[in-house]
């Protein structure tokens, strides 16, 4: 498995990359999320990468993010959603707007997105709901009844910092929950108010 490549920028063809690592040219298919985030051509260049091998070749997909690529592994393993419809899921929204989608189960946002209807939006958010949280990086843990409201805060903070959000924005937006709030709310109510400052 081909996990990560760096090397230089070459050709930018959306969503199409070549990549020259050490004098051979790798083809990339990224999202539009990781596209708007390149360096110029010529410049170096280093991706997450997703390597799908096929009776009729080899595909090797591109992320800027670990975030990206671990979102991109989730919906992969939903039932009939291809790389494409994952990197066309990933061109139309951030990995912080998806885990929001999931979060608050609003197939409106993802039914934007070229490709997916409604049916396969809300499967998508129904499969998601408990993959996505826990998969990302520093993802969350479930939290049970005998888990102390210390825990609880740690993990809406751990799975605000896996959404990209930094510690200031995170500790800031955790300020205004109450404190008895459980994991899955924190979580809501957090992305609710960090998505109205941004």
């Amino acid at each position: 498995m081909i996990g990560r490549i760096s090397g230089i920028l070459l050709e930018k063809n959306p969503p199409t990359l070549t990549v020259d690592v050490q004098g051979l040219g790798y083809e990339v298919d990224v999202p539009m999320s990781t596209f708007y985030n390149l360096p110029a051509t010529g410049e170096k260049v280093s991706l997450h990468t997703h390597l799908i091998v096929r009776e009729d070749g080899h595909l090797l997909f591109g992320f800027g993010t670990e975030g990206e690529r671990t979102a991109f592994r989730q919906l992969l393993k939903i039932s009939g959603i291809g790389a494409r419809t994952a990197l066309a899921v990933l061109s139309g929204m951030s990995v912080t707007e998806l885990a929001q989608a999931v979060t608050l189960q609003d197939a409106g946002r993802l039914t934007k997105v070229p490709g997916i209807g409604k049916k396969t939006a809300e499967r998508l958010l129904l499969e998601l709901r408990d993959r996505l949280p826990k998969a990302m990086p520093g993802g969350t843990v479930k939290v049970g009844a005998g888990d102390t409201a210390s825990d609880t805060a740690s993990d809406i903070m751990n799975a605000l910092l896996a959404l990209g959000y930094n510690e200031r924005e995170a500790l800031s937006a955790m300020k205004a929950l109450a404190p008895e709030v459980s994991v899955a709310d924190g979580i809501r109510q957090a992305l609710k108010l960090l998505s109205k400052s941004s």
